[in-house]
């Protein structure tokens, strides 16, 4: 990057993280720390809860998706305004009612004391690896893409975030969240602006959304019912749903956002404020990536977007000579690929049916060709890493949009979108690291182990346990490796455990003649049965069932086998 771009950047995130600490200077107990003197306006809580979601993942592995899938993948959010809906109405009243500090001490009010340590436990499982994703993600791609070292990139946003998360709590997080996702919206808006402004002179928008719907990439209601198909508006609306109301209404990095509101009307307005924003902010996120696809049709793109991957190839002259014939080919191809765009834009201008349909034919046979072509540069990695007894990601579009950003944004700007995207690191992983710590301290430690010490005793204790999962998410970082798509990873990871834990919180919500030991039981089973599920599913390669089910079938299992185990008692369980 050019010194403009380090200059802007750096002055973003100290100007940023300066702010929270100076702000937060005064928390001195318990209450403030894990909690905030609910004190925060509406703005402030939904900007906060939307930089909580909004991980670094969104910025550089959405794009991607949009890239490489169309925008369908918005179809996953249609769900969260009812969600928040549901949440204001139903869950948010007896959160500030009961006066708790997590979403989990109701469990006991409602339950026992098992009950709530286990519902706390799942959590801390989700979202104690989501943290070291949020960290792991941005680092393994600034490593390749700008060969900033993997382990020292991972442990300097680590230890930043852990800092000021460790000095202020949850208000500190509050702070710096605000201003994080005033510039991560600032720079998605400029990206998605300068992404129209780049393409060729005589191609106009009307003339890229025209190219981008005939390829399919604007498709963003598919009815058609299919449980093996992840993103749908019958998912979106039920199977996604389950996953925000667990998310939001049960996952302590979020619901410790909103309780910082000075009020249950401000809590509420803010969380319907992220409802209804984050469905077109995830479509401009996807529509950024789409732009980026069609971009690529006039102006060639690498053949390989990891850097790091090309490299290794370029490094051996076995490999290098294999790949300089690919290339030949991928150049023929783009010619090709160009010429039949052009052609189809002609066609669309004209509203020439016939020759859209024609010229339509001849791109996608063209896109295939081009898919063809990078299929080889994928064996080529993995049999150069076969060779060497090692293994390789092939899967490249999570390099896409940082590649694209390098190669044609202006100076100054890259550098705003990378503070960006170490903003949405640093936003998210603070969430998590204060989650994480006061579900430890309030649900675990405080309720099993020391239920009398001071209020000093119990914020040195937060901050201690702020501190340690924030390492144990740097180190789980340094080993994790890359799988699928960073976006796909976080909510399989969510719908492994989500399920349950909703399950268990309708069950306290709505069955009021279920006790404590069916809803524990139940809570067992159906976290066993989706793994199961999942595992099973995943087996023979072929997805019958995606994994946003995961989170219904979860939910599911635990209210019909509470319900089952408490009539097996003849309701006298407790």
């Amino acid at each position: 990057m050019h010194w403009i771009d380090w200059a802007v950047m750096l002055l973003v995130l100290i100007a940023i993280i300066a702010y929270g600490v100076w702000k937060t200077r005064t928390v001195s107990t318990s209450q403030s720390y894990l909690r905030g003197d609910r004190e925060l306006s509406w703005l402030t809580v939904g900007l906060s809860v939307m930089a909580t979601q909004a991980s670094a993942i969104t910025f550089l592995s959405t794009p991607g998706q949009g890239y490489d899938d169309g925008i369908r993948f918005v179809q996953f959010y249609y769900g969260m305004p009812l969600a928040m809906i549901i949440i204001c109405i139903f869950i948010l009243p007896i959160y500030y009612r009961l006066n708790v500090y997590t979403a989990y001490e109701y469990l006991e009010n409602r339950f026992d004391k098992k009950t709530r340590t286990l519902a706390a436990v799942l959590f801390l499982f989700s979202r104690g690896m989501a943290a070291a994703f949020t960290i792991c993600a941005p680092s393994i791609i600034l490593n390749n893409i700008m060969g900033w070292d993997l382990y020292t990139t991972i442990v300097v946003i680590g230890l930043v975030v852990t800092f000021y998360t460790a000095m202020g709590g949850t208000k500190a997080v509050s702070y710096t969240q605000k201003h994080q996702m005033t510039v991560m919206l600032t720079g998605l808006v400029l990206a998605a602006i300068l992404i129209v402004v780049n393409l060729p002179g005589e191609i106009s928008l009307g003339d890229a959304v025209g190219v981008a719907t005939e390829m399919g990439k604007m498709e963003a209601f598919d009815i058609k019912w299919d449980l093996s198909n992840r993103y749908n508006v019958w998912s979106g609306m039920t199977a996604a749903l389950f996953l925000f109301l667990s998310y939001f209404g049960t996952d302590q990095s979020q619901v410790q956002r909103y309780l910082t509101g000075r009020s249950l009307r401000q809590s509420r307005i803010g969380l319907l404020l992220n409802g209804f924003i984050k469905v077109p902010m995830q479509f401009l996120v996807l529509f950024t990536g789409v732009m980026v696809f069609v971009f690529y049709l006039f102006v060639q793109p690498p053949v390989h977007f990891n850097k790091s991957n090309m490299a290794r190839l370029k490094a051996s002259p076995e490999w290098k000579a294999q790949l300089e014939e690919v290339q030949k080919e991928y150049d023929a191809v783009f010619e090709e690929k160009e010429k039949a765009t052009l052609n189809l834009i002609d066609a669309l201008r004209q509203k020439d049916q016939a020759a859209i349909v024609q010229n339509k034919t001849e791109l996608q046979k063209w896109q295939t060709e081009d898919q063809r072509v990078r299929a080889r540069v994928d064996s080529l990695l993995e049999a150069q890493a076969e060779a060497a007894g090692s293994s390789v990601e092939t899967n490249d579009r999570d390099y896409v949009f940082i590649s694209y950003i390098l190669g044609h944004f202006p100076k100054g700007v890259i550098g705003l979108l990378f503070a960006v995207i170490i903003c949405a690191a640093m936003s998210s992983t603070a969430s998590e690291l204060t989650a994480l710590s006061t579900t430890t301290v309030v649900d675990v430690y405080k309720r099993s182990f020391h239920p009398n010490a001071s209020d000093h005793h119990y914020l040195v204790v937060s901050k201690g346990f702020t501190v340690l999962w924030g390492l144990v998410a740097i180190s789980f970082a340094t080993i994790a490796s890359l799988f699928e798509n960073l976006i796909q990873a976080v909510n399989i990871v969510g719908s492994l455990l989500y399920g349950a834990i909703l399950g268990i919180f309708l069950v306290a919500f709505f069955f009021k003649k279920i006790g404590a030991t069916p809803a524990f039981i139940g809570g067992l089973v159906a976290e066993a049965v989706v793994l199961a599920v999942y595992f099973t599913d995943k087996a023979d390669g072929v997805e019958d069932i995606g994994f946003l089910w995961l989170n219904p079938i979860g939910c599911a299992v635990v209210i019909g086998v509470s319900w089952l185990v408490q009539v097996g008692v003849g309701g006298k369980a407790r």
